[in-house]
Formats: C-alpha cells, structure tokens, sequence
C-alpha cells in the first residue's frame, strides 16, 4: 500500500461516525447557578445552535513521573499565607531544600494528581464534555517532551468515556513556538507512535479535512517520512507573544492580552481562531510582554483593560479578564477560540540569572488566587472553587449556541409498582454509564489517592406529572444496592428554580434518611442550610436496577397548574453539606453543579 492510499484511508475513517460508541449525551438544557448566583445561559439566551464553531482548550498532560515520595508537595498560597516573610527570600525553609522544583499555586479539586490517574482523567473528560469543549490542546512546548505515559493513558480512557457516551473533546499537540531541532524530534515520535499506526483517530482533533497539530512543518526534510508527515497534519504554527500578534498566515496564537488579534483570516475575511485567556502573565514592566507573574501590576484575573483592577477583596472570583476576552472573541467571530487553560496548576521558582525579573525570583505561570489561569475547579476557594467552571459553560454557550429544550409529554398517573406506565414518558434525562469507578493511584510526590465512593451508578432519569403528583423515576446500569445503605440514591429538588431559597437552591431533598419500609422520607429544607425536617414519608417501588416514587404536589410547595423545576439525582455523597462533593464522590446526574430542568405546562 502506498503512502497516498494509506492516508486516505486513514482521513477517510476520521469522517465515519463509528458504531463502537453510545449515543452521546447533550448537556445544553442542564441547569448550573455558581456560588456568586451566576446562572449558566439557557436556550432563550443563547439561542440556537451556531455552525462551524468551535471551543479548544489548552490541556497539560505534564503532571507525571517519578516522584521522590519523600518529597512534599509545596503550595505557594499556603506558604505565603503562613510565611508571608518567605516572598523575600529564596532561601526561606518554607520553600524546602531541592530546589528549584516545581509549586502549586493552590490545590486542585482532586488533589494534587498525576494525569495518569484515570480517575481524574475519566472526571476531566465529562467536565470537559459538560462544557461543550470540542478539544484539548497538549502542552508539548518545552523540549522533545510529549509526556508520552499521560497521553497514552488519557487516550485510553477518553476512549472508554466516549463508549459510554460522553462526548469527550478530541486531541492534538502544540509543539515548540519555533521550528526548533526539538519540534521535529517531538512531531516524528508523534507521528510515529500515534498518527501514522491510526492509533485512537477517533479521538483526534481534525482541522480542515487533517489531523491537526500546532507545530512548525518548516524543518522537515525531504525524506519519505518527513514527506508523509507533511501531508497528514493541518498545520498551526504557535505563536507566542502576547502583544504582537500572527507572523506569518498560519499561525495560530495560545494567549494575548486584549485586544487580541484573530488568526488565519479566509478569503471570506472571518478568522479561524481567537485565543482567550484567564489572565496573562504580563503587565507594565515588560510594556505587555510575558513575564513573572508575581510582578507587580501583572494582569491578574480581576484586571480588565478597558476598566483597571476589579475593586472588591475577592475581585479575582468574578472574572473581568476572562469576560473581557471573550467579548473580544464575540466581536471578531472566529471559527474556534482556544482558551488558556485547563490544568497548569505549577510553576518554577527562577532567579534572575535564569532570566526573570521577579525580586528576588520569579513564578512565572502561576502564583496565586489572582495570578493564575487553571479553569479546573480548586480546593482553596471552597464552594467557589468551580466559579471559572461557571463562567466557562456561560461564554460557550453563547458562542456555540445550544441545542432547543425537549418538550415534556403530556400529564400522565403513574401506577409506582406498574413499570410499563413510564414508556412514553419524556424527556429521558441521559446520564453517563461507567463513571462510578474507583481511585488507587499515587499523586504528586507524598500524595497517594483512593476513592471507593463509586456505588450506584445513575444512568438516567424521567419525571411524569398529574394535578397532584408529580413522579420521579431513576436507573442504574447495575442492580440498586440495599435502601439501608448510607446516602442511597438521594434526590435534591430545586422547586422554585430560585438560588436563594433552600440549601445552594435545593428545597426538597429525599433519602437523605434511610426509607423505612417501603415509605421513602421526603424534607423539607430548613433556614437555607444543610438542615431538614420531615415532610412526608412516600411508598417507593424498586425493580433490580429501577426506583420510583411519586410526591404530592402540595407537599413540593406546588400548584396544581405548570411545573418549572430543577432536579438531581446523588449517590453516596461523603461530606453533607459540601456542595462540591457532587465533583467528586459518588454518583451525581448530571455532575457538580448542574441539574436537570423539567418543564411542563
């Protein structure tokens, strides 16, 4: 087989939609409200789908290796909280003794992991998906570093995750800002390992009819290979500066400050890519260009150009920068706006014979609350800890548009042991089936993590109504466990859609007691805290892998007329109270904050 029959095959097979993968699952109509009372835009903002456009997300693959174990993992924001002496020297023991090392800026919501950990990565794929992220751009720009045993094992379970129906971004790499010895060594290793054997291709993220790879093709050789290599990708040579803007016609930029410029401008005059970022590394001392981010005046997560530094203690939750961003994304309407980023999380301590600028060192890529650009949801802040996740979900929305809401069917009494009566009820809320597997994985440096939570694993839901019921209806891919076990399959019931009204919305919970009997206990919540009293206790039904009850509407705090909820089925939560436990333990449909909505006149 020649090299050009060869490539067509393997283009062609980029095309076909395969039939190993589950219908994928459509999170536009899932509710989401952030701790800041932010609400994710719905259809009547967003509007309807949009075509040819596409989110790209920076994605670092690089949190992997072999850990000194005795090492600890050093968090900056904890540091300078206990050691605020400590950002003056660099020999302060807060800093530790194998330098110059690697630090946290805060602590990720899963910990501090490795990305071979396919837990984590499992999690990063649905939130991903959840967004409406189309593809994860690897950060391959140091070196020949392609950080092979992370992409091999994200690969293999992005793969699982798509079978099971999660629409999971696609791949590709970005390469050194240059045609550099190393970029070709990291672009053949690619090819040869990956692309060329059609390795995952279903995964790979296709630009302009080929695979797509943010490299230089401008150091291949006129060998064989080289040729072929030159012919597979869609090349988009990255572009790094901040100020500056495109080079030359088929770049592709990473991260600008604003206004930033649009990329690979078509004969038609729209551009193919704007890049958005969090917050850049730059500011007035080096007119604009990257620098340490603990430099003074840097462009923060609360700095917007256009109106200075967010004036509030905790401006750096709320955003500017980002917004900023993506109005400037809106305003020139690209195909695909790439965000910066992800997961980055560390960054090096240089001094300044490294090259930085920072006194006496320099974090470069990160440094704290406000000079960081992680999107991934973090412990330090608490229940705001996923606010970006938020502000994410909102922006592509917008910019993608959203699929238009499934109409419920009509009012229907549902017998609770008469399974049959639930057929031609819809909409079918569809969750993800395989996502209550569990954690034995070491993390980075001293950190070693297990999560057993997984139990019940929810894969779908439906509502029905009548004048004075409403029924709820779940499954499970396996057969439920025993009712007696501890937070077993609990539904939280936003009833008024309205934030500010029971714990983080939710007004009815059931099962947060154990069912006595065949009566399942429904609250009520009490002072807009983790606290409940009784409200009623209801005969509930379960066949092998099915659960279902029904509540008086009376009881829900609605009429007899039309019902506007919000809903989320939970399992084995661990910390009650802890909103963000929905990321993490057990099963929550849908996932973190979001919630189902069932509307029905």
């Amino acid at each position: 087989m020649n090299k050009l029959t060869r490539n067509f095959i393997v283009l062609i097979g980029l095309a076909l939609p395969t039939m190993l993968h589950a219908q994928f699952i459509n999170s536009d109509q899932w509710a989401m409200t952030d701790a800041l009372g932010r609400k994710a835009s719905g259809y009547e903002i967003a509007g309807g789908k949009k075509k040819d456009k596409f989110v790209a997300m920076f994605y670092w693959t690089w949190h992997q290796g072999n850990d000194d174990t005795t090492y600890q993992v050093k968090n900056i924001t904890e540091i300078v909280r206990e050691h605020p002496e400590a950002m003056k020297d660099y020999n302060h023991p807060a800093w530790g003794t194998k330098r110059p090392g690697f630090f946290y800026w805060e602590q990720p919501l899963f910990g501090y992991y490795k990305t071979t950990d396919p837990w984590v990565l499992r999690k990063h794929a649905e939130m991903l998906a959840d967004a409406g992220v189309d593809a994860v751009f690897f950060d391959c720009t140091n070196g020949s570093l392609t950080w092979q045993d992370s992409y091999e094992a994200l690969l293999k379970t992005w793969d699982q995750a798509q079978r099971d129906g999660v629409k999971v971004p696609k791949i590709a790499f970005m390469l050194p800002f240059g045609p550099v010895p190393n970029a070709l060594v990291s672009l053949r290793q690619l090819y040869q390992d990956l692309y060329k054997p059609g390795r995952y291709k279903d995964l790979w993220f296709v630009w302009k009819g080929k695979p797509c790879i943010m490299g230089y093709p401008d150091n291949l050789t006129d060998t064989e290979e080289d040729r072929e290599i030159a012919e597979f990708f869609t090349f988009r040579p990255g572009q790094p500066d901040y100020v500056d803007g495109p080079k030359r016609d088929d770049q592709w930029g990473w991260l600008e400050n604003y206004p930033q410029h649009g990329y690979v401008k078509g004969s038609d005059g729209k551009f193919e890519q704007v890049t958005v970022g969090v917050a850049q590394n730059a500011g007035p001392e080096t007119n604009g260009h990257c620098s340490a981010f603990n430099l003074p005046g840097t462009f923060g997560r609360s700095f917007s150009q256009r109106n200075g530094f967010d004036p509030r203690v905790d401006g750096y939750l709320y955003g500017w920068n980002f917004q900023e961003q993506w109005d400037r994304a809106n305003e020139l309407d690209p195909e695909l706006v790439f965000i910066t980023g992800w997961n980055e999380y560390i960054a090096g301590q240089w001094l300044p014979e490294h090259g930085w600028t920072g006194d006496p060192f320099s974090f470069v890529d990160q440094f704290d609350w406000e000079h960081s650009r992680d999107i991934e949801p973090n412990k330090g802040w608490g229940d705001k800890g996923d606010v970006y996740y938020l502000q994410l979900i909102d922006n592509v929305r917008k910019f993608k548009g959203m699929a238009p809401p499934e109409k419920a069917s009509a009012p229907k009494t549902v017998r609770i042991n008469r399974w049959a009566d639930w057929d031609n009820v819809t909409p079918y809320f569809k969750h993800y089936k395989g996502n209550t597997l569990h954690r034995d994985h070491r993390g980075r440096y001293d950190r070693y993590y297990t999560n057993t939570t997984g139990r019940n694993d929810i894969v779908g839901a439906k509502v029905a109504r009548d004048d004075k019921q409403l029924y709820f209806y779940v499954e499970t891919a396996d057969k439920l466990t025993s009712p007696q076990d501890r937070n077993w399959m609990m539904l939280f019931i936003d009833t008024d859609r309205n934030k500010a009204t029971g714990w983080n919305g939710y007004d009815i919970i059931v099962n947060r007691v154990n069912p006595r009997g065949n009566q399942a206990v429904v609250e009520r919540n009490v002072g807009n805290r983790w606290e409940w009293e009784e409200t009623a206790a209801v005969p509930f039904s379960v066949d092998g892998n099915k659960l279902t009850f029904g509540v008086d509407k009376h009881v829900l705090g609605l009429g007899a007329g039309a019902v506007d909820i919000e809903f989320k089925w939970n399992d084995n939560m661990q910390e009650n109270g802890n909103i963000m436990d929905f990321y993490v333990n057990g099963d929550a449909a849908p996932g973190g904050r979001f919630n189902f909505v069932y509307s029905a006149k």
